[in-house]
């Protein structure tokens, strides 16, 4: 009966052994396939990653730029439609919004982007023009990819094109055109507003006669002579 109690516990002590041995090797394998799920979705994550990074590159460089500038258009569209279907004007539901922080915040931003310090040369006033119409410009990008698939290998003309000069611009477009030159010319003619003022500005003249002469001769020589001007200033001039 002894031996029988031994050869029992014997058995019994195997068999919790082997349970044991049996259960540590289930949990490793379980940690083993729970490791090789996750570097498999690492695995997956990092290409996904990688294409994503190999796009953003191929784009332009201003692509970022763009696309909000896109998106704020079709919202500022949306808004627009949405108005007109009420019957309310746009400008005015949007000045509604409009804190005064942000307004004044928007106006000198515009201040010092394009500040308008009055006529200084034809050369100037011919440039800020240029950036002012260029700003109005809203290319019609349906008339556009008609005439580029209408055209072929013609819309882009090289040097042995025969096609340079037979465009023929739209009646829209001649419209569009009269109309712009017609309010430059209204503009034109009702500008005579004289230049601002600042407050302080070094007052170098006698009068504005003089103040014209002395703008003139800086716009000029101002580079020139302004360690002399600085010497005579500080009294240190020889």
């Amino acid at each position: 009966m002894a031996s029988c109690s031994k050869d029992t516990a014997a058995a019994t002590e195997e068999e919790t052994t082997e349970t044991l041995a049996s259960q540590k090797r289930e949990e490793r394998l379980r940690k083993f396939r729970e490791l090789h799920f996750k570097r498999n979705e690492a695995r997956k994550l990092n290409h996904q990653e990688v294409v994503e990074e190999d796009k953003r590159l191929k784009l332009p460089a201003n692509w970022e730029a763009k696309k909000s500038r896109l998106e704020w258009e079709l919202t500022e569209n949306e808004k627009k439609k949405e108005c007109a279907a009420r019957g309310e004007d746009y400008n005015r539901v949007k000045l509604l919004e409009v804190t005064a922080d942000e307004a004044e915040r928007w106006e000198r931003k515009k201040k010092k982007k394009n500040p308008d310090t009055g006529f200084a040369g034809y050369a100037e006033a011919q440039f800020r023009q240029y950036q002012r119409l260029a700003k109005q410009i809203r290319p019609d990008l349906q008339s556009y990819e008609k005439q580029r698939e209408e055209s072929g290998e013609d819309f882009y003309p090289t040097s042995n094109s025969l096609s340079y000069g037979t465009h023929v611009p739209t009646k829209d477009g001649i419209d569009r055109m009269v109309e712009d030159v017609e309010k430059q010319i209204e503009k034109r003619a009702k500008y005579s507003r004289r230049r601002a003022y600042n407050d302080d500005a070094d007052i170098d003249y006698i009068n504005e006669r003089n103040a014209k002469f002395n703008k003139k001769a800086e716009r000029f020589y101002g580079k020139y002579t302004a360690e002399i001007k600085q010497n005579l200033e500080r009294g240190t001039a020889v």
